[in-house]
């Protein structure tokens, strides 16, 4: 298997797809262990999220960014949330973000995803994020963000990535 100049692998990958899914389909199962008020609930959690984030850091530095050429379709996805999740690992989400924005720079990742993991990361280093979607909290029934750099022109910056208006998207989580 090849590696390009952006970290992006040129042959597709089965064996790497199926694992990279197995460990989304582990990940979605487990997710409402994150915000369960069982303090053990909570570290199973974090010992998923931190073994998975382990696993991509080792796939990362062997091949690159799991691309949708190099793992399929469902691969690329898998991989883009295990980096979401390793919150506690943040040069993992480091790692992620540089080769994903290279790989979105040559047109083989999605420039959206990108921006929720950039989003994420700044978040986790305690900056301010910049196209608003990671949710802070939820005020009078709707979602508000963590802080946003240039809150103005939040819609412009998210219409780029394709990102729908934070409105509209809020509004789809207003009591009705």
């Amino acid at each position: 298997m090849t590696t390009t100049q952006a970290g992006r692998m040129d042959l597709q990958d089965p064996s790497l797809s199926a694992e990279l899914v197995a460990m989304m389909t582990e990940d979605n199962a487990a997710a409402r262990l994150a915000h369960s008020p069982d303090l053990a609930e909570q570290a199973v959690w974090r010992r998923l999220t931190a073994r998975h984030g382990d696993r991509l850091a080792e796939i990362m530095a062997a091949h690159g960014w799991p691309t949708e050429r190099a793992v399929g379709a469902e691969g690329a996805r898998a991989a883009w949330l295990i980096a979401q999740h390793a919150d506690r690992q943040l040069d993992v989400q480091r790692r992620a973000v540089e080769l994903m924005a290279g790989a979105v720079e040559e047109g083989a990742a999605s420039a959206r995803d990108l921006a929720f993991l950039q989003d994420r990361l700044a978040v986790n280093e305690g900056r301010e994020q910049c196209y608003g979607t990671q949710i802070g909290a939820v005020a009078d029934g709707r979602p508000v963000p963590w802080p946003c750099e240039d809150p103005e022109r939040l819609d412009e910056r998210r219409a780029r990535v394709g990102i729908e208006a934070f409105d509209a998207y809020t509004a789809r989580f207003a009591p009705r």
